[in-house]
């Protein structure tokens, strides 16, 4: 069985930072892409960020400049580090990762909340 468990959510006042962490647990191989989605009051889910086992990354354009994604493979963990939140920034973050275990699969994190005032 295969965990993904996200820390680091919370309350912030724009233009402050954040700092999330998602580490992955369980019968697992090797993971290949690991990232971030998050899920704004009333909208669907989409894609803040994501990175390959090689290190390539990806980021939604309203987050390009503010937020970092990183993952240590060995600690088999992702990070995501927000600068400059907005409250638009505001919402249920997803760790996801695609993780080679019994078989290959996208795994899902139970989200952290983020909470950005203004």
């Amino acid at each position: 069985q295969v965990q993904l468990v996200e820390s680091g959510g919370g309350l912030v006042q724009a233009g402050g930072s954040l700092r999330l962490s998602c580490v992955a647990s369980g019968i697992i191989f090797s993971i290949n892409d690991m990232g971030w989605y998050r899920q704004p009051p009333g909208k669907q889910r989409e894609l803040v960020a994501r990175i390959t086992k090689g290190g390539i990354t990806e980021y939604a354009d309203a987050v390009k400049g503010r937020f970092t994604i990183s993952r240590d493979n060995v600690k088999k963990t992702v990070y995501l580090q927000m600068n400059s939140l907005k409250p638009e920034d505001t919402g249920l973050y997803y760790c996801m990762a695609s993780i080679l275990g019994v078989g290959l699969k996208d795994y899902w994190g139970q989200g952290t909340q983020v909470t950005v005032s203004s």
